[in-house]
């Protein structure tokens, strides 16, 4: 990363982010232990009204499609497993802090979400097809989700440089990440590298936002949801599902359809699963109301 005005402007502005709320905070410390029961859980959910109330409308939603509602918190940590609901607390909690559009002077909010939107849906939809274990699902959905919250605060601090970094992505037709360097000494991967530092978030979700543009320098353990995560952001951008302000994205080399263990040509088998599963995903940004 570069030494620039640019960047001093972003740390700044992550800065002054509000923190994750306590309960978010103590509910990723609390699943961070082997040992950690859904009455762990509960305990810690069951002191916030506002983020039990999101936890049990999200699970109550076409999303999760249960058929029957489920009113008690407990019963719904056992049903879906503590790792998902850890993932539920921490992607609406970002959410919170970031889907308004004060942050978006140069990217539209509504095409930024659904194309992030897209990439968990099919990071989730990679996930299945290769067999992970039910409980780990929506880890893969959070990442996708989460990759480019790094663009929020360089949408906020420097929208006229980021509108020229666009402007220069789509003259030279190279990926919109190397633009950003070009223009302002630091990519989005990057500045969403200094939210999760800020957040002490880390393990996959942290992983897939700071390395889905720097794989090559990724020797980390879950290589298997940051190649998830870049294949579905490159299906997205190449099938324009929402707008990243990335119209050129890598093509991808074989060997990475290989080590993710999915064939390439599955991508084009897709389309009408991830249309259905992004209109039930969409409950993620009205969650927050």
């Amino acid at each position: 990363m570069g030494s620039s005005e640019s960047i001093r402007k972003v740390k700044d502005y992550i800065g002054t982010m509000p923190s994750l709320p306590t309960t978010v905070s103590k509910v990723l410390e609390v699943c961070n232990s082997p040992k950690t029961s859904p009455v762990d859980l509960d305990r810690v959910i069951s002191l916030d009204p506002v983020l039990m109330g999101k936890v049990l409308k999200l699970i109550n939603s076409a999303y999760y499609g249960l058929q029957n509602q489920v009113t008690s918190l407990v019963r719904a940590i056992i049903m879906l497993g503590v790792n998902t609901v850890k993932n539920l607390a921490l992607s609406t909690a970002v959410l919170d802090r970031f889907a308004d559009k004060a942050g978006f002077r140069a990217l539209n909010m509504e095409g930024f979400w659904r194309h992030s939107l897209c990439v968990g849906v099919v990071a989730k939809l990679i996930a299945k097809k290769k067999g992970v274990e039910a409980q780990r699902l929506d880890e893969f959905f959070a990442a996708g989700l989460l990759h480019d919250i790094g663009k929020i605060p360089m949408n906020n601090v420097l929208s006229d440089e980021y509108v020229r970094s666009m402007g220069l992505a789509d003259r030279e037709r190279i990926p919109l990440y190397l633009a950003e360097r070009r223009s302002m000494d630091l990519d989005h991967a990057e500045a969403g590298a200094m939210i999760a530092d800020a957040w002490h978030l880390d393990g996959p979700i942290a992983d897939a936002i700071r390395f889905h543009h720097a794989l090559h320098l990724y020797e980390g353990k879950n290589e298997d949801i940051v190649l998830a995560v870049i294949v579905a952001d490159y299906y997205a951008n190449r099938e324009s599902i929402g707008f990243s302000g990335c119209l050129y994205p890598e093509k991808l080399p074989p060997e990475l359809f290989e080590r993710l263990g999915v064939p390439k040509v599955w991508l084009e088998d897709i389309d009408a699963a991830v249309t259905a599963e992004i209109e039930k995903a969409s409950v993620f940004l009205k969650i927050r109301n």
